[in-house]
């Protein structure tokens, strides 16, 4: 409970937080087994007293999901030829037919029902494109879980604009970081969604590493990138190609320091590298492709990665850091 606590975002499946549907096949299901929602509700207000900040999110499946979601005779599966079409390959899931005007009536029907027993504050789409189907979905989806309920939706590394004015927010799962072009385009979609998804907003940036969870320059980077650029969230994890659960990360050191409050949006250096002041100091992002940044500060700081104090400070291209003012 306690790692699970670190995370001031969370995105998870309803059964991990005890959750138990009302049907034997979970795509049929309306809503919760009655003795399933206290346990559910206390596992909520446990995490919430080791961590107050954290905000919960459920996945809700629309795209694809395990045998056994439905009855295999049901007209909700996708199919080729006859035969149920395969979604994620590693997963062992199947395709379902959210073309399918009863189908999404039904995904909107779930997600009401997960906001209706008071565990979670968002539902989350993986997947997440614009095309007509889905935007039919997420219309729905807005209208049966309300306004005030979030909306994540996984985007990749691409803006959304059709569905964007029903969503709180993207959920980055970036599956390229090897050009500076990637960088910058990963920038440019994190920024537009801090402008103009609704609010409030969650944007959540999640990379991988390259080499192995060392890979120290990559990790803050992509945390000064969130840090300079949204109020969003972040993650370093593990490539999902790897035949491992997709997510698994270490926790680092340098994600354990309160920087406090911004005390107004982060700027673009003369030089390209980017800055944001906070109440607890300054975080500096500079970009791959980018030379070495020079940090001049008028009294001594602290940097997060390596404890060094001092007022001058350079930051290599492809990495970021943080600078703490003294205690």
């Amino acid at each position: 409970m306690a790692t699970f606590a670190r995370h001031d975002l969370a995105i998870e499946g309803p059964e991990v937080f005890g959750l138990r549907w009302n049907n034997s096949s979970r795509g049929l299901a309306d809503g919760f087994q009655s003795s399933s929602l206290e346990v559910a509700r206390e596992f909520r207000a446990r995490l919430l007293r080791l961590n107050p900040y954290m905000v919960f999110i459920a996945e809700v499946r629309y795209r694809d999901a395990p045998d056994g979601y439905l009855p295999a005779s049901s007209a909700w599966w996708k199919r080729k030829d006859g035969v149920r079409a395969a979604g994620w390959t590693e997963g062992h899931y199947f395709l379902l037919d959210y073309s399918n005007a009863d189908f999404r009536a039904q995904v909107a029907k779930q997600s009401q029902a997960i906001m209706a027993t008071g565990v979670f504050d968002g539902v989350f789409f993986d997947w997440w494109k614009d095309d007509d189907d889905r935007l039919a979905l997420i219309k729905a989806v807005r209208g049966a879980v309300g306004e005030v309920a979030l909306i994540l939706a996984n985007v990749n590394e691409r803006p959304r604009p059709l569905t964007s004015p029903y969503i709180n927010g993207y959920y980055m799962e970036c599956t390229r970081t090897e050009t500076p072009k990637d960088w910058n385009r990963i920038a440019s979609t994190l920024q537009y969604a801090e402008k103009t998804l609704r609010q409030p907003r969650v944007n959540c940036l999640e990379t991988w590493f390259h080499k192995s969870r060392q890979d120290l320059n990559l990790m803050r980077a992509m945390t000064t990138l969130a840090l300079t650029m949204s109020d969003g969230y972040c993650l370093f994890g593990d490539p999902d190609p790897l035949p491992t659960p997709d997510h698994l990360h270490d926790w680092y050191d340098f994600w354990n320091r309160s920087l406090g409050r911004p005390l107004a949006p982060g700027i673009q250096r003369t030089d390209g590298s980017w800055e944001r002041n906070f109440e607890g100091g300054t975080a500096i992002y500079n970009p791959m492709g980018n030379g070495v940044t020079v940090v001049q500060f008028q009294g001594q700081h602290r940097r997060l990665s390596t404890g060094e104090i001092a007022t001058q400070f350079t930051v290599p291209g492809y990495d970021g850091d943080i600078f703490l003012l003294p205690h």
